[in-house]
């Protein structure tokens, strides 16, 4: 890595995009209580107004601070497959100050603690943050930062970790009234899943 957690703290509190590895592909994050910060990001990427940005969290105790309620159901998940490649669309705490870029009409807020140590430690210290992947809308995640560096604009720091692995898209289930739904089978198969907690709806269900 060519840059510390504390300098890429620092550039997150200054209000700049910051590109982060994650598991599989490097990703955009910025405050997520930044309204110009997400805003910025969303530009970056080419993507359309009413589209929320996922937020990436420490921990449950975050979690637990920023979402209106967590059922047994949904915790035992959380805590199984966190961190991970499990991301959870859930109702967020109505209390809070931020607009993830659907002016907050969307009703649920994409959650997902990630693995990787140094977004971990950089979670750590900044809090929530939004994020999005630096490819552009539509188009597949990006394991090398080439294009960015070539492009690279006044806005965005970067924090280089070379070819990240290959690997699969997060799995992503929705809460609604406490019932829970598989939205996209990736990392996490429906069998994963339901092997910890019975009753989730399979995708082929939800889609119908």
């Amino acid at each position: 890595m060519n840059v510390t957690v504390d300098q890429a703290t620092d550039w997150v509190r200054s209000g700049y995009v910051v590109v982060v590895p994650l598991e599989h592909g490097y990703a955009y994050v910025v405050d997520a209580f930044s309204h110009d910060a997400v805003r910025t990001m969303h530009v970056l990427r080419g993507v359309n107004p009413g589209v929320s940005a996922q937020v990436l969290i420490g921990g449950i105790k975050t979690a637990q601070g920023i979402v209106r309620e967590i059922s047994s159901d949904t915790k035992i998940l959380m805590e199984n497959f966190w961190p991970g490649l499990l991301s959870i669309n859930i109702e967020p705490n109505s209390g809070l100050a931020w607009d993830l870029g659907d002016d907050g009409v969307l009703g649920q807020i994409s959650i997902r603690v990630p693995t990787p140590t140094f977004i971990s430690e950089l979670l750590a210290k900044t809090g929530p943050l939004a994020t999005a992947s630096i490819s552009m809308a539509g188009q597949g995640a990006l394991r090398k930062v080439d294009s960015i560096l070539e492009n690279k604009s006044e806005i965005i720091r970067i924090c280089d970790a070379g070819e990240l692995s290959e690997g699969p898209l997060s799995t992503v289930i929705s809460i609604n009234g406490g019932k829970i739904s598989m939205t996209r089978e990736g990392a996490l198969s429906y069998e994963d899943l339901s092997a910890k907690v019975s009753g989730i709806t399979r995708p082929s269900a939800s889609n119908s």
